[in-house]
């Protein structure tokens, strides 16, 4: 018998805002399937990197995972209240996604500061914008999505990689190349 090995990454191009929201949808689709599983009703949080310059999309793929987890509210961008929660119910239980923007904070000691950290202790998910403004405050994250835009004039087209950096990431990611198009 042959062993698929586990994928530490998934790359895609998209040409199209709609290729952004139907990879998106297959990522949040990997993920309510994990925080859905019933052996897992005691391991029910996920943290995930957003990566990428100004302008590649962080925020509309943040917007397409939310709603393809079933909110059906609008997802505002978290610039300037850091964090916008949203409570889904997909199955089993109910859990919250919190939904972090930290573009604007010019040091880790602000993030401290903030108070927020109590949400990477919740049932449910932490995807955080520009992670990097807290370096080394941050627990660890389990999954990093890097975005990098597509050449000038392209404005919806972008590169997405989604890199496992936990062995729950690499469990995602081999839920997600199930869910994959």
């Amino acid at each position: 018998m042959q062993v698929k090995p586990l994928l530490d990454s998934i790359q895609r191009h998209c040409r199209q805002e709609t290729e952004t929201a139907v990879f998106a949808g297959a990522v949040s689709a990997a993920m309510a399937s994990h925080l859905n599983r019933p052996d897992m009703a005691k391991e029910r949080h996920i943290n995930i990197a957003l990566e990428g310059n100004l302008g590649a999309g962080k925020t509309a793929f943040a917007r397409y995972f939310i709603q393809a987890l079933g909110y059906a509210g609008k997802v505002k961008s978290p610039t300037y209240s850091l964090c916008e929660p949203y409570s889904i119910n997909t199955g089993n239980a109910p859990f919250t996604v919190f939904h972090f923007d930290l573009y604007r904070m010019h040091s880790p000691l602000e993030w401290q500061e903030a108070g927020l950290m109590e949400h990477f202790g919740e049932p449910g998910l932490c995807l955080v914008e520009w992670p990097e403004k807290a370096e080394g405050t941050l627990p660890p994250m389990d999954l990093r999505i890097v975005m990098t835009a597509g050449p000038a004039g392209a404005d919806t087209e972008r590169n997405i990689e989604a890199i496992a950096i936990s062995p729950l990431g690499l469990q995602l990611l081999a839920d997600l190349s199930a869910n994959l198009p």
